[in-house]
């Protein structure tokens, strides 16, 4: 049986992919590069500090990888403290408050960073529903390297057969799969060129979900 849902969160709690594409279009715009969509899908699940390394890789940019992720978060906090239609994705808070109440234990393992995580949560008043919020910038590798995932399940203190994620991107499904945790992909048709056909179950809704079906999923 099911004791602990690990939640990604970009894409599967709040929909901030149309704001970060913003933010980092303005960003891209500052440095004169040009990042297609095709390279930008790559970047989804990834931690910042991955990404800004790519793009380190992959351009030509003067700025250092400090300096440059100084910038990232700059553009990205300016676009989320200023919009005004950024709400969390359809049914998903009823999910949480539904699992919490039934005792079900929920970790949040996100490739965003801490600021990013803190910033979610206190807007939406997540804090109250989650033991564990792990950010990805923590590790040396990000999704879809396993590690992230391997100390959700430690955080959690159950075994990985009694645990699930709730993943939306193709890395961050990789990386539960990689990490021997039954993984239910959200395909919510918003998140840019991901592919959830890994998972092993995939929803489109979350009322498809509740305590008592994801209790009995394994």
């Amino acid at each position: 049986m099911v004791k602990a849902v690990i939640f990604d969160m970009d894409g599967v709690v709040v929909n901030t992919e149309p704001i970060g594409y913003r933010a980092n279009q303005e960003l891209y715009k500052s440095l004169n590069i040009r990042v297609s969509d095709d390279v930008y899908g790559t970047f989804i699940g990834n931690s910042d500090k991955m990404i800004v390394q790519k793009l380190k890789d992959l351009y030509s940019i003067s700025l250092s990888h400090e300096e440059l992720l100084n910038e990232k978060y700059r553009y990205y906090f300016n676009a989320f403290d200023t919009a005004e239609d950024l709400e969390m994705l359809p049914g998903v808070k009823d999910l949480i408050v539904d699992l919490y109440e039934n005792g079900i234990r929920l970790i949040l393992a996100s490739s965003a960073s801490n600021r990013k995580i803190e910033k979610v949560f206190t807007r939406f008043g997540l804090h109250h529903y989650f033991d564990h919020a792990i950010s990805g910038e923590d590790f040396e590798e990000s999704k879809p390297n396993p590690a992230i995932f391997i100390e959700a399940v430690y955080k959690s203190g159950f075994p990985k057969e009694e645990c699930i994620v709730i993943e939306d991107s193709t890395n961050g499904i990789k990386a539960a799969k990689a990490a021997g945790i039954f993984c239910i992909g959200y395909n919510s048709g918003h998140t840019m060129g991901q592919d959830t056909s890994l998972a092993d179950m995939v929803i489109t809704d979350f009322a498809q979900l509740s305590a008592d079906s994801i209790k009995k999923t394994l």
